[in-house]
């Protein structure tokens, strides 16, 4: 055997012979950008290699009088682009350099001259693909534009810069999110969007029904074919009556039984008919209604429901069987606000956790909000770069701060003592400071920016600004809440131990004004094994705000639901 070469393994031998692209995501055909770009080296260690990458062109200019092409790709993998360099005789750079275009693209990894900015570029001998743009229509030139303009173009707009970005540390939260509890030992319950209580109390509940919609096609329907008249109702029942005598006399005659029969038959047919007039002469136009109010006995779910503002109360259920859970999903409130901070729809996180109490509650909040920190530091931080860079130079000190930093905890009452000497001492606000408010976002950001600038727990708030499921504390005025307050948002988590005890949650609910029927099922909950849990909700678009120092959460949300617009 010896002076023979040993020959190469079959896959080795494969890849010898082929000129195919080497490197290639596992289920589309091309290689990302940021597998290429986002190596320690910037790509450099690739040199010679060939790849199939694609994206959508961000710049593009011909260059040597039209005899080669610079293009940057992006495919938002990531925030760098892919310097791509095409010739005139491979394909129509005219049509490749509009920003917007679609391209996919094959060739071979060069290093790029000395004193670039890139480490490596591509050199395209294969162009597969071209999504072409109209460069005079296309409403995401390459110039800088504004957030506001971007929300008039939300089906486009995740092809910038920035809303890519958002959508990546996004899903890097909710990763995250997911990580946390999982490591924890929590389990991931789905809790319903339709819902027929209210957790908050608050009544801005968008109301899910049909009656609208059955109202209006039960009016085309009447239109095409008129309700009975009371003559056709009369005329109906005359005919059962006739029908009725007949099988009468047939009795009396003692006819055949197959002629008795056939007159049932007749009078049954005339008994069905006249069931299915009856029936549409109760039909009316409109919204059914009884007692001067609306029926919702004939709605979809024969009662009144609502999209969920929260899965807290339904999550409970789970707790109070596999002690530590978690729901993390879409909520909605029907509050007419035009606010930066306010959303018709919007994503929560809320755990529950049994046998366990408010110290436990921050304790568990505090490790959450840190890991999610952490977590972007690790695996997002070209992306926080670009925050940095186009929003808020302090929103990686931010997150490092937050992440590293013991959280402060003050009663409620410490708050109010410590915001009323700041007003002594000259500190204005626009909303007065005075034991039992709710703490408005301009104190909450005092506390958390100016007083201890970093993150605070207010805990034990006055009972009266608290939802009826907050434990009662010994002193009967205020409830074993906390609300983590952190730097740009103000309040980031609201939780509380809840109560657990039958006659004083029952109590509560009395007090608040709910009605009983509702809630029985959650007071079977009390009823039946009660225990001593705790629970909070993070307002996810607000821990994205926080984290990427961006002000309106509308441009943190892929789709923003607020007063007059939902598109999409």
């Amino acid at each position: 055997m010896s002076g023979q070469a040993t020959p190469p393994a079959p896959e080795l031998a494969e890849m010898a012979i082929s000129d195919g692209p080497s490197l290639k995501h596992p289920f589309s055909d091309r290689a990302p950008v940021r597998s290429i770009v986002c190596r320690p080296d910037g790509g450099a260690g690739l040199a010679g290699q060939r790849v199939r990458a694609g994206g959508w062109v961000k710049t593009g200019r011909e260059q040597g009088k039209g005899s080669f092409a610079f293009l940057e790709v992006n495919d938002g993998s990531c925030p760098a682009n892919l310097q791509v360099i095409v010739d005139a005789g491979v394909a129509d750079l005219s049509t490749l350099v509009q920003t917007g275009t679609c391209v996919l693209v094959e060739g071979l990894l060069k290093a790029p001259p000395e004193g670039t900015k890139q480490k490596i570029e591509l050199r395209v001998d294969k162009v597969l693909h071209v999504g072409p743009t109209d460069p005079a229509s296309y409403p995401i030139p390459k110039t800088k534009l504004s957030l506001e303009f971007l929300r008039d173009h939300i089906h486009l707009r995740a092809r910038t810069n920035t809303i890519s970005a958002v959508a990546r540390i996004r899903n890097a939260l909710a990763f995250a999110t997911h990580s946390f509890f999982q490591e924890h030992g929590f389990l991931y319950v789905h809790t319903p969007i339709i819902t027929t209580s209210d957790c908050e109390g608050a009544g801005e509940m968008f109301q899910a029904t049909t009656l609208i919609s059955e109202a209006e096609k039960l009016e085309k329907e009447l239109i095409l074919n008129p309700p009975p008249t009371e003559a056709d109702l009369e005329a109906a029942k005359l005919t059962v009556g006739e029908k009725g005598n007949i099988v009468s006399q047939l009795k009396a005659a003692k006819a055949t039984k197959e002629e008795i029969s056939a007159s049932v038959a007749d009078l049954k047919i005339a008994k069905e008919n006249l069931s299915r007039v009856e029936e549409r002469a109760k039909l009316k136009p409109g919204i059914p209604k009884k007692d001067g109010k609306i029926d919702y006995g004939q709605d979809f779910f024969s009662r009144q429901a609502f999209l969920t503002v929260s899965g807290q109360l339904q999550v409970e259920t789970y707790a109070c069987a596999v002690s530590s859970v978690y729901t993390f999903g879409p909520t909605f409130r029907a509050e007419h606000s035009h606010t930066s901070r306010h959303l018709a729809e919007f994503w929560m996180v809320e755990p529950e956790i049994a046998f366990a109490d408010l110290q436990d509650d921050m304790n568990c909040a505090e490790a959450y909000v840190k890991y999610m920190c952490q977590w972007l530091l690790n695996k997002c931080f070209d992306d926080m770069e670009l925050m940095a860079k186009l929003y808020d130079k302090g929103c990686i000190d931010r997150l490092r701060m937050v992440s590293s930093t013991p959280f402060e905890r003050i009663s409620y009452t410490e708050a109010v003592q410590l915001l009323e000497e700041a007003v002594r001492g000259g500190k204005e606000f626009e909303k007065n400071v005075e034991w039992g408010i709710d703490l408005a976002s301009e104190h909450e950001r005092y506390l958390t920016e100016d007083i201890f600038k970093k993150p605070v727990i207010v805990y034990n708030y006055p009972k009266g600004i608290k939802a009826f499921y907050m434990r009662l504390n010994d002193d009967s005025k205020t409830v074993a809440a906390m609300d983590i307050l952190v730097p740009k948002v103000g309040e980031l988590i609201g939780g509380s131990q809840r109560e657990e005890r039958y006659e004083v949650i029952q109590q509560r609910i009395a007090e608040m004004g709910l009605p009983i029927e509702p809630y029985e099922w959650y007071l079977d909950l009390r009823r039946y094994g009660t225990v001593k849990h705790c629970g909070f909700g993070l307002g996810f678009e607000r821990m994205i705000l926080f984290a990427t120092g961006i002000d309106n959460i509308r441009d943190v949300i892929p789709f923003p639901r607020y007063p007059g617009r939902a598109d999409l």
